[in-house]
């Protein structure tokens, strides 16, 4: 008897070792291996956080600037990540990557400012490298009626669409200001010489400025018209002041096109099991770009994005791997990580053309967009979303546990700044979760990981995992409000 069960018992064990080798190695036509559902309460990993953040922002990926092969390294990693983690490969040819073409624009002239100043009056033009600097230009020609401000008499209201004129105090550095008036909406900027400029005026005036590149076959934008910022020389700007209120300024240049850049998103999905809900998707994104190399600032030329994205790229991940490791949610879940944000949403409109599934289908998305410090306009322990009060989406999300409120900075037009309103425009409920608090370190070499709050950003995505495992399992439909679409 005890020969037999001896006998049984080392058959057993064959067969329990055979088993585990089969689970161990994956199926050919299984390419990927789901990790084993979670049986205790989600909770984020702050070792991931810290890892995927000194990868990210590090000084090796150079900024992950647009449409570069920075770009695409990070691609690559958030790919190889989603696959860790047990998400399906949802971009080009089986794979995570998501690849798109676009058109390179190259300046071949110095870019010239045109005053069409009403008659008898002459036209007044200006040089790239003479009269003026153009440091930035988003668009081949842009113009609109001049718009003065005087930063030494206090802050005044932008007119969308104007060419604004910085007058400013000797010795003051305009250029967060400048910055400021685009995203109020100011067509170009034009701010007087100042210090730092001026030690470079023949450095730069010996380059000329790069325009960023669009999408091929796509001529609808995505996020609005750029950065168009023009110094003016000490000599010039008395000129300029005395030229009238409302007249037209043109700011245009000479350009040749071509078809030889590329820019890539990372595209992940997690099928639900709720046949009911097929048509109910919920996508999480970011944007994996940043500004890449720059104006060096204090010897710095590396602007390395740990706010802007990195840590919001870090939290789609966090979100994807909690997911990817529990029970398969009822709706299907589509984690997106967009290329090319900061050059006019380019990523996010190819996703938009090429989803992995029809537009119709995906029911709310969820933008994360700088997480990586606490805004000092809120409240501790809260992050906002873009657009509150254009859908039911965040006061829904409040009652299930999440810690948001509305976006205390309703001038800056959050809601149509990220890659959500790109989608939004298309009909798809598309918000941003955010706790940007207009830091001095936006769009600086200064945004790296130094400055990177970690017990926030730790606690602000560990405070949606609830939230979000209630959303992805839950028949909610959100809806835009009346007049919330737009």
């Amino acid at each position: 008897m005890r020969k037999h069960l001896a006998v049984l018992s080392l058959l057993s064990l064959l067969v329990i070792s055979t088993f585990a080798q089969q689970a161990a190695e994956p199926s050919k036509s299984t390419p990927i291996a789901r990790p084993r559902a979670v049986r205790f309460p989600a909770k984020v990993c702050t070792a991931c956080i810290r890892a995927h953040m000194e990868f990210l922002a590090s000084d090796a990926l150079r900024g992950r600037g647009s449409a570069t092969p920075d770009e695409l390294v990070t691609a690559t990693y958030v790919a190889s990540e989603l696959r860790q983690y047990g998400i399906e490969p949802a971009g080009d040819d089986d794979g995570y990557i998501q690849r798109a073409q676009l058109l390179t624009r190259v300046v071949n002239g110095a870019p010239q400012l045109t005053f069409t100043i009403p008659r008898p009056q002459p036209e007044v033009t200006w040089t790239h490298g003479s009269e003026i600097l153009v440091l930035h230009m988003s668009q081949a020609e842009v113009s609109g009626p001049l718009h003065k401000i005087d930063l030494a008499s206090g802050e005044q209201k932008v007119k969308p669409g104007s060419v604004v004129f910085f007058k400013t105090k000797e010795g003051k550095n305009p250029r967060a200001s400048m910055i400021a008036a685009v995203q109020a909406g100011a067509a170009a900027v034009l701010a007087s010489e100042y210090p730092s400029i001026r030690e470079r005026w023949e450095e730069i005036s010996r380059q000329l400025p790069q325009l960023p590149s669009q999408l091929k076959g796509n001529a609808e934008e995505g996020l609005g018209a750029g950065y168009n910022l023009v110094v003016v020389s000490q000599a010039a700007a008395p000129t300029l002041e005395n030229i009238p209120e409302g007249t037209t300024v043109r700011l245009a240049a000479p350009t040749t096109t071509s078809e030889n850049s590329y820019t890539w998103n990372a595209i992940g999905i997690l099928r639900g099991i709720d046949p009911a809900l097929q048509h109910a998707a919920v996508l999480f994104s970011a944007h994996l770009d940043h500004l890449g190399i720059g104006e060096p600032v204090k010897g710095d030329n590396i602007y390395n994005g740990a706010d802007d994205d990195a840590s919001s790229t870090t939290a789609v991940l966090e979100l994807a791997r909690v997911l990817g490791a529990g029970p398969r949610p009822r709706r299907t879940v589509i984690f997106a990580l967009f290329g090319s944000e900061e050059t006019g949403g380019l990523g996010s409109s190819y996703f938009r053309e090429h989803p992995p599934i029809p537009l119709k289908d995906i029911a709310a998305n969820l933008e994360f967009e700088m997480i990586g410090r606490p805004d000092p306009a809120l409240k501790p322990n809260t992050v906002w979303l873009s657009g509150w009060e254009r859908s039911n989406l965040g006061p829904v999300l409040a009652s299930h546990g999440a810690h948001l409120a509305g976006d205390p900075h309703p001038d800056q037009n959050f809601f149509a700044r990220s890659d959500n309103y790109v989608l939004a425009k298309k009909g798809v409920v598309a918000q941003t979760v955010s706790s940007f608090g207009l830091h001095s370190d936006y769009h600086q070499p200064s945004d790296d990981l130094a400055h990177i709050d970690f017990k926030h950003m730790t606690w602000a995505i560990e405070s949606l995992l609830r939230p979000v495992q209630w959303l992805v399992n839950s028949d909610f439909k959100p809806k835009w409000n009346k007049n919330g679409k737009p």
